[in-house]
């Protein structure tokens, strides 16, 4: 039998007891879980670490919500009510904001359950891993080459290979992932994806870019922000 302090405040023998040892099983295995899938997700992918790190967690939050959840359908239709609301939220954020909402409900849920002494433990528990992935090296992109190229052109240069020559010079790989018309369709607005060779020669590659594109803006940045937000 467990200790008192895991008993829900609102049980009733209409109401099933959830016992401490099922409980942090359960989440032992969300936990095992969702570092799988979030270690399988980054491979060949390009990814952020908050992505990867909610991803690792968001197992566990649901784990707990569906056995507060289990059987109950008021509590059910309240749930689902409430994460609806993070999609309708007014401000994009990023997936460690996200993900940290979703775990504030999920103590807020079992907290409204009844269950303190384990909103209290899923609380430290989720915090514990958090910090643990925040601080070690997980989900961390190892190809800091990556970036984001954003090129101002002439109207009358042709975007598709205009720069084909330089990109294969200085780039590992490059693809095109946006055009866009500015200035009232008078200059294109490129930007694509690429891995430099050599990342000390970044100067020397928007000089030589300068040179093709009349000297019209140039805008370089790592890959991961412009992926921050969910």
């Amino acid at each position: 039998m467990q200790s008192n302090i895991f008993n829900g405040i609102f049980d009733s023998e209409l109401v099933s007891t959830i016992y401490l040892m099922d409980f942090l099983s359960c989440i032992v295995v969300a936990v095992i879980a969702g570092f799988l899938l979030a270690l399988t997700y980054t491979f060949k992918s390009t990814y952020t670490k908050s992505f990867v790190v909610t991803l690792a967690i968001l197992p566990v939050v649901v784990c707990v919500v569906i056995m507060m959840v289990n059987g109950n359908v008021g509590t059910g239709v309240a749930v689902a009510g409430t994460f609806s609301l993070v999609r309708f939220r007014s401000v994009p954020g990023t997936a460690k904001e996200i993900g940290a909402i979703f775990i504030a409900m999920g103590t807020g849920l079992l907290t409204g359950m009844g269950y303190l002494a384990y909103g209290i433990l899923f609380t430290i528990i989720l915090c514990a891993i958090f910090l643990i992935y925040t601080f070690s090296s997980f989900g961390e992109c190892k190809n800091n080459t990556d970036r984001t190229l954003s090129i101002t052109i002439p109207e009358d240069l042709n975007y598709t290979n205009v720069f084909n020559d330089i990109m294969e010079k200085y780039t590992v790989k490059n693809q095109i992932v946006r055009v866009k018309t500015t200035n009232m369709g008078s200059l294109f607005k490129i930007t694509y994806n690429i891995a430099l060779k050599k990342p000390y020669e970044e100067k020397e590659f928007i000089d030589t870019l300068r040179c093709r594109n009349g000297n019209l803006e140039i805008a370089i940045y790592p890959l991961q922000n412009n992926m921050s937000e969910l």
